[in-house]
């Protein structure tokens, strides 16, 4: 079992530590996830529009709701997709969530990407003359957005408001807009990609930081953070499993972590929670040196890339557009 741990959001509501992630969950198997994860005793559910299973989500939410738990005691996030970053679109796509889910209201709710597309076009809008490119919207800034999610607060439709994706300069800029921190930063967090600057800040600001993609993933065919034999090790001497040790790394940094499986056994082992001594912790992030891997930028995105320089890697050198904070 878990250990039940929550932490507290700026808003003074709580979070639990371990969340089940749903993204890249296909159809048919969302469902059955969900309905496992609540019964083994999750009570964070990460959700995005994007991921096009929240209606699994919600179906998932009728069987357990609340024949095993009530709504309130469950934690429920998901996010705003770039399609509707125009202030006008933002409470329409919250609504459509909403519909899906089969919930009258979110505990949070995210900005998913630091990046606008153009409204009105579908997910992926294509951009003109070019069949492999997004088409950006360069025009509404994150402030923008920001301002319009902040209203959200007032509908009764959300608990709390924040991002994901965000850098420090992105999340700087919104503050200093608007004088309001987001609850949260949803970001990419594993050994390979510490995010120590980043974490420290968000430490500092009080913006919770919750890690997706703890254990990695595989989708530039590069090895298996669970494959490591670093990780190996601990988990073998812990009698663990080599994702119940990635998981417990982020928990040892003071976040909260989303694994993602749709596969029973692992969506129940995912929330065995075991600890680490600080000696683990530190062989663990020791594979990290010098081997920083960041598995998501958008503008190697396949097959629609998007030619926006986010986080400053060198590949992102040769995009057309940069972020527009305001």
């Amino acid at each position: 079992m878990s250990h039940g741990k929550t932490l507290t959001l700026n808003n003074g509501t709580t979070i639990p530590q371990i969340g089940l992630g749903t993204w890249l969950s296909k159809p048919h198997e969302v469902e059955n996830a969900v309905v496992w994860a609540v019964e083994a005793g999750y009570r964070h559910l990460d959700c995005a529009y994007v991921y096009e299973n929240q209606d699994e989500v919600g179906a998932a939410l009728k069987k357990v709701v609340p024949s095993i738990v009530k709504r309130e005691e469950l934690f429920i996030t998901s996010k705003l997709w770039n399609d509707a970053h125009q202030p006008a679109e933002v409470e329409k796509q919250l609504d459509i969530t909403l519909a899906q889910l089969g919930t009258p209201y979110l505990d949070l709710y995210l900005i998913h990407w630091p990046v606008a597309f153009q409204p009105g076009r579908g997910l992926y809008p294509l951009r003109a003359g070019n069949d492999k490119e997004a088409d950006l919207d360069t025009e509404t800034s994150l402030v923008d957005t920001w301002r319009a999610m902040l209203k959200l607060r007032e509908t009764g439709k959300v608990r709390a408001v924040g991002v994901s994706n965000f850098t420090v300069a992105h999340l700087e800029a919104i503050i200093k807009a608007t004088g309001e921190r987001p609850a949260a930063n949803q970001v990419e967090a594993h050994p390979l990609l510490p995010q120590d600057d980043l974490v420290e800040y968000c430490k500092n600001e009080n913006i919770h930081l919750t890690a997706y993609s703890p254990l990695g993933n595989n989708l530039q065919g590069k090895t298996k953070l669970v494959d490591y034999p670093e990780v190996k090790e601990v988990a073998d001497r812990l009698g663990a499993t080599t994702a119940q040790v990635l998981v417990a790394w982020g928990v040892y940094r003071g976040y909260s972590v989303i694994p993602k499986s749709v596969q029973k056994d692992r969506v129940l082992s995912n929330f065995k929670q075991i600890e680490l001594s600080q000696e683990d912790y530190e062989k663990i992030s020791a594979i990290g040196k010098n081997n920083r891997v960041r598995f998501n930028i958008p503008i190697t995105f396949s097959p629609l890339t998007w030619s926006i320089n986010l986080f400053d890697e060198e590949v992102e050198k040769a995009a057309e557009f940069s972020v527009k904070t305001h």
